[in-house]
């Protein structure tokens, strides 16, 4: 098959599931092309990007230049550009525009790097906003396939909350498929008037076997090692994690507790951790490589990763480190929060409490420090649910089922 991936960044070191289907596609030897809204610019990129590939077959949507005056001049290279290789994709271009479905020139911006591309068996869109581009370049001509679109997380949440309930509508009537990635975001997809028949849920998932399991996860040195990996965002909820940690020190002054990643709340962050005067123990890190991650992975007792609603009603899918940190057979701490529970088995292979409550933070972190014999229990029946449900190599066979599927038209 020939299959267009359409995202909004790439490379993007946060977003290792959409690689991580891409890199399963070239394996089972279909074709596929990745269309990107923008690079992530970020120097660092995942080594599977280099192994595959990748960036000769990825192609950046045109910028759409400020100005009144360069954009006329854009628009009108555009269109000669267009009208000499396809004279009707301009006109239902224009159509579309006259009826509000968008600025003529921001549709030919995003459909120029489709211009000289054979026709495609699958359109790909990760993210809501991603699948209505794909069907507006579809109505247009300038792209030829069946539309799918996967649905993560702000996308159904504060993108709607922005945008309106009806925001997705016309893509609805028109996508061919729907991969929401929980059954929470499938049963949102119908609330919003999105037909069953087109909804299946497809999760994310990781490569098992790169991770290894260790059944046995003594202390070492005396102490315990705490690890969260996200970026410093309010979704993240590290600043909950901070606090419940700050708590927990006063009982066990062993713990190091260290964060991964970066974002706009890195001072607000470094500054709670001088107020809480807990700068010896707790340490933000900043982005790290896959393999200084995996390291660090090793070397960790408890993944915490306590993720709530934002303020703009922002919510996470399921975020991949969990899933990472289970197939190493590490106990997380997490909370309920949208997807989560589909994969933490509270009590099992972690502990999930309430958003945003320090108190049961602290509580269940003491409980995890405090027994150490209940990690290795815990390891298993985590890892053996991962494999069991977010297998990568098994979802990448499922995925090619269901495109065979909507092509066949038994979907």
């Amino acid at each position: 098959m020939r299959i267009a991936f359409i995202v909004s960044r790439f490379p993007a070191l946060s977003q290792t599931f959409i690689l991580n289907q891409i890199t399963g596609l070239i394996d089972r030897e279909h074709r596929v092309d990745i269309y990107a809204v923008q690079s992530d610019n970020n120097p660092r990129i995942h080594p599977d990007v280099t192994k595959y590939n990748l960036l000769n077959h990825t192609y950046y949507f045109r910028e759409l230049p400020s100005g009144k005056l360069r954009r006329y001049i854009e628009i009108t290279g555009l269109i000669i550009k267009y009208f000499y290789k396809k004279p009707r994709s301009l006109l239902k271009t224009w159509r579309l525009s006259s009826r509000g479905k968008g600025s003529i020139l921001k549709i030919l911006c995003a459909g120029f790097p489709f211009l000289d591309k054979e026709p495609y068996d699958i359109i790909h869109c990760h993210f809501g906003p991603n699948g209505i581009l794909g069907t507006t370049l579809k109505d247009t001509g300038v792209i030829e396939g069946k539309v799918v679109t996967t649905f993560h997380g702000y996308d159904i949440t504060s993108y709607m909350r922005k945008h309106g309930d009806n925001v997705y509508n016309s893509l609805f009537l028109k996508g061919d498929m729907f991969l929401p990635i929980s059954e929470r975001w499938k049963n949102k997809l119908v609330e919003l008037g999105c037909s069953e028949r087109k909804i299946a849920v497809h999760r994310m998932g990781i490569d098992t076997n790169k991770f290894h399991f260790a059944s046995d996860r003594n202390r070492r040195d005396g102490k315990v090692r705490l690890l969260t990996i996200a970026r410093l965002i309010e979704k993240k909820g590290i600043q909950y994690a901070i606090q419940a940690v700050g708590v927990a020190l006063k009982k066990y002054p062993n713990i190091e507790y260290c964060v991964v990643g970066d974002g706009p709340l890195k001072i607000t962050l470094k500054g709670l951790i001088e107020e809480l005067n807990i700068g010896n123990n707790v340490k933000l890190l900043g982005w790290k490589q896959q393999e200084e991650i995996l390291e660090l992975m090793k070397n960790t007792d408890i993944l915490i990763t306590p993720s709530v609603v934002s303020k703009d009603g922002d919510e996470e899918g399921i975020p991949v480190v969990l899933m990472e940190a289970l197939a190493q057979g590490m106990p997380v701490l997490s909370t309920q929060h949208s997807g989560i529970p589909e994969l933490v088995q509270d009590g099992e292979s972690g502990f999930l409490v309430p958003e945003r409550n320090v108190e049961a933070l602290a509580d269940k972190l003491e409980i995890l420090i405090k027994h150490p014999e209940i990690w290795s229990e815990m390891g298993r029946k985590g890892r053996a649910y991962v494999e069991r449900y977010y297998n990568i190599d098994k979802l990448n066979d499922k995925l090619v089922k269901l495109y065979q599927r909507v092509l066949l038209g038994t979907f």
